[in-house]
């Protein structure tokens, strides 16, 4: 495994880890809003390996090891995209599947829009295209999702426990596996108010319905018939919009990336895959 650390410019350093044969197809995992990289489990990433991807898992910007920005800076989307094209440009990386969840799916898409000769094929899940009439969340979880960081990392893991009880599937919630998993995270790298400048960089990000109409790569959105934080009207959108986009609605699945929907995630990012390079043979 290598833990390196891109450079993007003078204040952004954006950290990540990599898995596998480096010359295997490269997949990117991106996380969502205040999320970590960890939020992508070993277990996940070598499940990965194992159908035989090179895997990338990283820190964006104002999460884990990654650099902090400062609340006047206005980045955007983009921006963090540009992050990701800094560490594909390290790991000598040409193209990549780009996977990415919630928030970290709005970086997919937009580095699919800026960079599509470099993405091998595109996985969306459980995200939106910008659009804030589909995909709306109730007013409770988006009350909980915006709620400012506690004063210190204790009290932050109950309000992280509490908050994924809104949009989680409770047959799926187990409390003791997310307390140890938030404590590492914490204890890892503390860094209150990261997560609310990731949904202002959302939030002053146009919509993407005119990019991803256009948009010419292989794609996957994926989606739970259950989430109440970013509601499955938002996937369905997603790939309507995103011209022969595949689309899998999950049952059960909320917004939460639990084991459960691993296996039915990974048999279709596999399939993706090897589509696109029979399509490219094909075409040859």
């Amino acid at each position: 495994m290598r833990m390196p650390m891109t450079t993007v410019n003078e204040e952004i350093a954006i950290y990540f880890e990599t898995f596998g044969q480096r010359d295997d197809p490269t997949i990117v995992c991106l996380p969502g809003m205040g999320s970590q990289m960890l939020s992508f489990p070993e277990e996940f990433c070598m499940s990965l390996v194992d159908r035989g991807f090179f895997v990338i898992r990283i820190d964006n910007r104002d999460c884990g090891l990654s650099s902090l920005t400062n609340d006047t800076d206005e980045y955007t989307l983009y921006d963090m995209a540009n992050d990701l094209a800094a560490v594909l440009d390290d790991a000598d990386v040409a193209e990549a599947v780009i996977f990415g969840v919630s928030l970290g799916a709005m970086i997919a898409q937009c580095f699919a829009i800026r960079h599509p000769g470099r993405t091998l094929a595109l996985v969306s899940m459980m995200s939106s295209t910008g659009e804030p009439e589909f995909g709306l969340g109730s007013p409770e979880v988006t009350e909980a999702l915006l709620a400012p960081s506690a004063s210190d990392p204790a009290a932050q893991v109950e309000i992280d426990l509490r908050s994924h009880q809104l949009w989680c599937n409770p047959d799926w919630f187990d409390e003791d596996r997310l307390r140890e998993h938030f404590k590492a995270l914490h204890l890892r790298a503390w860094t209150p108010g990261g997560g609310l400048r990731q949904f202002a960089a959302a939030r002053r990000t146009p919509n993407r319905v005119e990019e991803l109409s256009a948009l010419d790569v292989p794609t996957l959105v994926v989606h739970g018939e259950n989430d109440t934080l970013i509601t499955v009207s938002a996937g369905r959108r997603t790939a309507e919009v995103i011209t022969g986009a595949k689309y899998l609605e999950i049952e059960g699945m909320s917004h939460d990336f639990v084991p459960q929907v691993w296996p039915p995630l990974i048999e279709a990012i596999t399939a993706l895959t090897a589509e696109t390079f029979e399509s490219r043979s094909r075409n040859f």
